[in-house]
């Protein structure tokens, strides 16, 4: 069990029998009232973001989340499937789950697999991902008195800003954590 000192940012906690990442953590204490800790929660399992204090001696349960590589394979429906590439095992996870994530997913894309209780719960994305641009439209030389950019599809979908002179057919690599064109491939 950890204590109310020991829950720091980028630790695994089990909350109601669902496994968080502390995104968060601000210790204070106030005279007589004693410590509070104040925390931003992620749900590993939904991808839901929630705040909690934790009161003086309160404890939590550390989650053992065990990563390991795996590939993206294919969509069907909602469900997003994917193949271990230790084990070969295949599973497939929810739209719901994955969130922003189904975003960048495209076939062949190589990504961490999170586990808890040996059961796959969600993925983590690598920070920089290489997507190809198939809709832009033209960039008007001059035409940089807003921005200087414009929006672009990509082959997942997504519609991101990029600067004028990417192209349909362009590859770029965008920042999956801030959700930015980062440069050409």
């Amino acid at each position: 069990m950890l204590g109310i000192s020991e829950i720091k940012s980028g630790k695994n906690i089990i909350l109601d029998g669902a496994p968080f990442a502390v995104l968060y953590h601000e210790h204070s204490k106030t005279g007589r009232a004693g410590s509070v800790l104040r925390t931003k929660l992620k749900n590993l399992a939904t991808g839901a973001v929630l705040e909690k204090t934790f009161q003086g001696a309160e404890t939590a349960e550390a989650a053992d989340i065990t990563k390991s590589n795996a590939q993206f394979t294919y969509q069907e429906g909602n469900d997003y499937h994917f193949m271990d590439n230790e084990s070969y095992e295949q599973f497939s996870l929810s739209k719901e789950a994955l969130g922003n994530a189904i975003n960048y997913l495209k076939e062949g894309t190589e990504i961490m697999l999170l586990n808890f209780n040996g059961n796959p719960i969600n993925i983590e994305l690598p920070v920089k991902i290489k997507l190809k641009v198939v809709d832009a439209p033209p960039g008007i030389k001059g035409n940089t008195v807003s921005t200087g950019g414009k929006v672009v599809t990509l082959e997942t979908g997504l519609k991101i800003s990029t600067p004028l002179f990417v192209n349909v057919g362009d590859e770029i690599i965008i920042n999956t954590e801030r959700n930015e064109y980062v440069s050409r491939a």
